[in-house]
């Protein structure tokens, strides 16, 4: 594994986002077939935990990069602009470890973490800087990713908790080393919902079910849960924080899929001027006014992104933060969408064919709306704040 020690002359992120670079191309050469099959892209992540990017959110006192959010954003986009699902399933680790290093000592602490929280936290994040993978088990049939909904429950026994139930779009399902979990108290009559991470098992089940349109190498199955934990794995050390946090700093559950997506577009527009360029379209110029609109669009895209990260970087949770993580979920999901399916009408027929770059590409964009929180919501999101509501809280449905 590659020792992600930043040097003197190179900050850890600069050299995570280094390392990415290299590697796109390797997952460039392998996208097609991993899509193909809807098979997992265990050479991609091997390639990834080789390079020591399991740790890009882990602190340098871990072994990790200590990447900052705008530092994950780079790293985000250059893989996807090589495999939109590596990217994704990478989103999801990142995730998990981003928000473990991310959230400040302080606030863990007011919400009445106990100290040996701190020690299971850091265990954590270093097992994710010598190799672990982590995969997100939040969403459920029936009700998606609103954690209010959450129906997996927990009971507390002499030695931790009991968890059991069933979680849908599981990426990574079954080549995970452990699962971030929402479930709810059985016992409460007002149950909140908790964060626990939970060691793959046997008491794991993977029930294959992911055929999808788009994204198809994600490997995101269903997952069955009935598994004891120790106390430890119970996040924060305090129950009930998952919507909390969820309202309070949405960048991980939200803004961090803008970055994939991004990604994916920027892809689309490499794709299209490589096949404009291939067939001797590029003298046309209608075809060569979309790839423009759709270069213009995609630089938009990531100047939105780059000012989420920026402001998530210098104020974490405040209320101008949120809105612009609510403003990059929503551009990135429809301009990713968008462009790939303009390139693809530019390019001609011959690009629709299954295994052409455009033809996955625009499958692997038309995900990103659909991608929790979805276009809808958050332009709902943001159309209550703009008239002055909460928009966490001022609708008929939940929004968690």
């Amino acid at each position: 594994m590659a020792a992600p020690v930043s040097t003197e002359t190179e900050r850890g992120g600069d050299r995570a986002l280094r390392l990415a670079r290299g590697l796109r191309p390797r997952l460039v050469e392998r996208a097609a077939e991993h899509d193909r099959h809807g098979r997992f892209p265990e050479a991609d992540f091997a390639d990834l935990r080789e390079a020591g990017l399991y740790g890009l959110m882990v602190p340098a006192r871990l072994g990790g990069f200590g990447a900052s959010f705008t530092e994950y954003t780079r790293v985000a986009a250059e893989l996807a602009r090589g495999a939109g699902a590596t990217a994704l399933v990478f989103n999801m680790h990142a995730s998990v470890t981003g928000a473990l290093a991310q959230t400040p000592d302080e606030l863990i602490r007011l919400l009445g973490a106990p100290k040996s929280y701190f020690a299971v936290r850091d265990r954590a994040l270093e097992a994710a800087a010598k190799g672990l993978l982590y995969a997100v088990a939040m969403s459920e049939r029936g009700s998606g990713s609103r954690l209010s909904r959450t129906t997996t429950a927990f009971r507390r026994t002499d030695g931790g908790y009991r968890i059991t139930g069933a979680k849908a779009f599981v990426s990574g399902a079954g080549h995970a080393d452990a699962y971030l979990v929402t479930a709810r108290d059985a016992d409460a009559e007002d149950p909140q919902v908790s964060y626990f991470l939970v060691p793959a098992s046997e008491g794991i089940r993977v029930e294959e079910t992911w055929d999808s349109l788009g994204m198809r190498a994600t490997g995101s199955q269903d997952v069955h849960f009935d598994v004891e934990v120790e106390p430890g794995a119970l996040l924060g050390g305090v129950e009930g924080l998952t919507l909390m946090i969820a309202e309070a700093m949405p960048q991980w559950l939200v803004a961090s899929y803008s970055a994939v997506y991004a990604g994916v577009a920027r892809a689309a527009v490499d794709a299209a001027a490589e096949h404009l360029n291939a067939r001797g379209l590029g003298g046309l110029a209608p075809a060569r006014a979309r790839l423009g609109r759709a270069e213009a669009a995609v630089a938009a895209l990531e100047l939105v992104v780059a000012e989420a990260a920026a402001c998530i970087d210098r104020d974490p949770g405040a209320p101008e933060t949120n809105r612009w993580v609510w403003r990059a979920k929503l551009t990135a999901g429809d301009t990713a969408v968008q462009v790939a399916a303009s390139l693809l009408e530019s390019a001609g027929a011959s690009a629709s064919r299954r295994g052409h770059p455009l033809e996955r590409l625009y499958r692997d964009a038309r995900c990103g709306a659909l991608q929790p929180a979805t276009s809808d919501v958050c332009a709902d999101w943001l159309g209550t704040a703009a008239l002055g509501g909460d928009p966490d809280h001022d609708t008929e449905v939940p929004r968690w």
